[in-house]
C-alpha cells in the first residue's frame, strides 16, 4: 500500500540537529514532518554524549586555534568561524532561554558565564556547559517534548526514509516505510539529519540505528560526499560486555591512562600528554594496548568522591563489577564521522532543496579530526541555520511526480541473509579502515564491499525492509570511507601506514562501485 503526505519542511533524523532545523523552521510558520526511527530518545546518539557542549568563552580566537590544530589544519576557516560565532547565540537562544536546560553550576535560564565549565582533550581552556556526565539526554528529552507540543510540528517515529524523491534536479521529499506501508512525503524542503556510521564498525560508541541512512540516500541521489577518510575513533571506551563510553571529561579533570605493567605513556608521546588531540591518543591507546595486552584509566587523580563528580560512570562501572581503585579497561571505538554530505555554512547540499545538518554533514568544520564536545554545537549552529534558511523555500504543485518503490515479490530473505552480511562488512571495515591502515589492505576492502554492496543491491531491488535498507545504507558508507581513504594522503584520524601508491580513482560515483 502507498500514499502520500505533504509538509513545508521535511526533516529525516531526530537528534539535536534535527530538532535545531525543526525548531528553526517552525518559528517560521513552517509546518515541519519530522521523519524518525527512533521510538525512543536513546536510539539518537545525542542522548548517548556525555561530556557537554562547547562555547564560547572570553576568548573566541582560541577556540578557533583549538579547533584548528584538533583538525590537523585541515578545518576550513568559515566554517570554523560559523561555528564559533554562533556558539553563545544559538546556546543561549535554544538551550537556556527555550529549554531551560539545567547545566551545572548555575539556576536554569541563568547568565550563559555562571555555568560550570569543563575541559576536555584539545581545549586550550575550559569551556564545555555540561550536565554531569548525561549531558545529551539532558538536552534532547527537553527538545523533544518541546516539539512536541508545537502546533507546526507533526512526528512520525519508527519510520524509514528510503529513498530521496528528485525531479528535474530537484529533491521533493522521501518515500518512508512505515508500519508495512510506503509513503511518499513531499516537501518544500528536505533536511536530513540521519547521524553517523557506527554500524559499519564492530566497536562503536554509537546507538545500533547509526547506519549512515542519509549519507546514502544523498549519494545515490547524486548530491556531493566529502571526506569520508575522516573516521574519529574515541580513545575511551570501556571494551568489555555491554560497552560504554568513558567521556573524554574524566581526563580533562586528571584521569591518566597506564599500560599492562602500571607505567603512564602519554607524557612521552605528546607534549599535552592524556589531553592531545584524540587521533593521537586513540593510537597511542591502541598501540599500547598491542604491546602491553591492557590500557587502563586510572581516576584516582580526578577527585577523591569520583562517585560525586561522576555519578552516572560510577553507577556503570558498578554495573560491571568494574574496580574504580584498579582503573577503568579502555579500548578506542568507532565514535564519529568527520566527513559526510558536503554542505555550505547555510547547511544547503548540492542538490536543489535538500540539506544537511548534525554528524551526516560535512560541514567542513572537524577537518581531519573534531575536538572534543563540538558535535552537539555543530548539530545546533547548522539545523538552526538550514531550518532558517529552509523555510524560505516555498514548496512545488509536486504531488503528482510519480514514485516507485520496490515490491516484495520474491520470498522472504534468508533467516541469516542481514547478519552475516553485516559480519562481512564490520570484520573488513575493523580489520583495513579502522584506526590505521594500509594501502593493500584499502585496495582489498574496497573489492570485498563492492561484491558486497552488488550482493545486497540484489536483494534491495525487490523487497522493501527497514533491516535490509539499513544494510545497504551502512554497506555504502563502508564503500565510501574505504575509497576516500585509499585515494587520501594522511592526516589527522586518517592514517596510512605504509607508503605504497595506489591508482587514483578521483571522479567516480557511488554507481561505478
Amino acid at each position: 500500500m502507498s500514499f502520500s503526505k505533504q509538509t513545508d519542511i521535511l526533516v529525516i533524523g531526530s537528534g539535536i540537529a534535527g530538532c535545531a532545523a525543526a525548531l528553526a523552521a517552525a518559528r517560521n510558520d513552517a509546518s515541519v514532518m519530522i521523519v524518525t526511527k527512533a521510538t525512543e530518545p536513546s536510539d539518537a546518539s545525542t542522548d548517548w554524549a556525555q561530556g557537554g557542549i562547547a562555547v564560547t568563552g572570553n576568548n573566541p580566537e582560541s577556540f578557533r586555534e583549538d579547533i584548528i590544530e584538533a583538525s590537523d589544519g585541515e578545518a576550513h576557516p568559515e566554517a570554523v568561524d560559523a561555528l564559533v560565532d554562533n556558539a553563545r547565540g544559538v546556546v543561549d537562544d535554544m538551550l537556556i532561554e527555550t529549554l531551560e536546560i539545567p547545566f551545572d553550576g548555575a539556576a536554569p535560564k541563568a547568565s550563559l558565564d555562571a555555568y560550570d565549565r569543563g575541559r576536555e582533550a584539545a581545549h586550550s581552556e575550559r569551556r564545555i556547559l555540561h550536565v554531569n556526565t548525561t549531558t545529551g539526554e539532558h538536552i534532547l528529552r527537553p527538545f523533544l517534548a518541546h516539539l512536541q507540543s508545537h502546533d507546526d510540528v507533526e512526528f512520525v517515529d519508527n519510520a524509514m526514509a528510503l529513498e530521496l524523491l528528485t525531479h528535474e534536479g530537484r529533491v521533493h521529499g522521501t518515500s518512508v516505510l512505515r508500519d508495512d506501508s510506503v509513503t511518499s512525503i513531499f516537501a518544500g524542503a528536505t533536511i536530513l539529519a540521519t547521524g553517523g556510521v557506527g554500524a559499519c564498525y564492530e566497536t562503536s560508541t554509537n546507538p545500533e540505528g547509526a547506519t549512515g541512512d542519509g549519507i546514502a540516500m544523498a549519494a545515490l541521489a547524486g548530491a556531493r560526499i566529502a571526506d569520508m577518510q575522516y573516521v574519529q575513533f574515541h580513545p575511551t571506551a570501556y571494551p568489555g560486555d555491554e560497552p560504554f563510553l568513558v567521556s573524554e571529561a574524566v581526563r580533562g579533570e586528571g584521569a591518566v591512562l597506564r599500560n599492562a605493567t602500571g607505567d603512564r605513556f602519554m607524557p612521552d608521546i605528546h607534549p599535552d600528554a592524556e589531553l592531545a588531540p584524540r587521533d593521537i591518543v586513540a593510537r597511542s591507546v591502541a598501540a599500547e594496548r598491542n604491546r602491553t595486552g591492557e590500557v587502563r584509566l586510572d581516576v584516582a587523580p580526578v577527585d577523591p568522591n569520583f562517585d560525586r563528580a561522576f555519578p552516572g560512570l560510577t553507577d556503570r562501572c558498578n554495573d560491571r563489577d568494574i574496580d574504580l581503585d584498579a582503573g577503568i579497561p579502555v579500548a578506542p571505538a568507532e565514535h564519529y564521522l568527520c566527513g559526510g554530505i558536503a554542505v555550505n555554512t547555510d547547511g544547503k547540499t548540492t542538490l536543489d532543496r535538500l540539506y544537511a545538518a548534525g554528524e551526516c554533514a560535512r560541514t567542513g568544520v572537524h577537518g581531519a579530526n573534531r575536538l572534543a564536545s563540538t558535535s552537539l554545537l555543530e548539530g545546533l549552529v547548522w539545523g538552526r541555520a538550514a531550518g532558517r534558511k529552509a523555510s524560505q523555500v516555498g514548496i512545488d504543485d509536486i504531488t503528482s511526480i510519480e514514485t516507485t518503490s520496490p515490491l516484495d515479490r520474491d520470498p522472504a530473505l534468508p533467516a541469516s541473509f542481514v547478519d552475516d552480511k553485516y559480519r562481512r562488512l564490520r570484520n573488513t571495515m575493523e580489520t583495513a579502515v579502522g584506526i590505521e591502515r594500509t594501502n593493500t589492505g584499502l585496495s582489498e576492502a574496497r573489492s570485498t564491499l563492492r561484491r558486497l554492496k552488488g550482493e545486497v543491491d540484489a536483494y534491495t531491488r525487490t523487497r522493501v525492509s527497514q533491516p535490509l535498507y539499513e544494510l545497504r545504507n551502512a554497506t555504502i558508507c563502508g564503500l565510501l570511507i574505504t575509497r576516500a581513504a585509499n585515494d587520501a594522503p594522511s592526516a589527522g584520524c586518517h592514517q596510512i601506514v605504509d607508503t605504497e601508491t595506489t591508482e587514483s580513482t578521483v571522479g567516480e560515483t557511488i554507481a561505478d562501485d
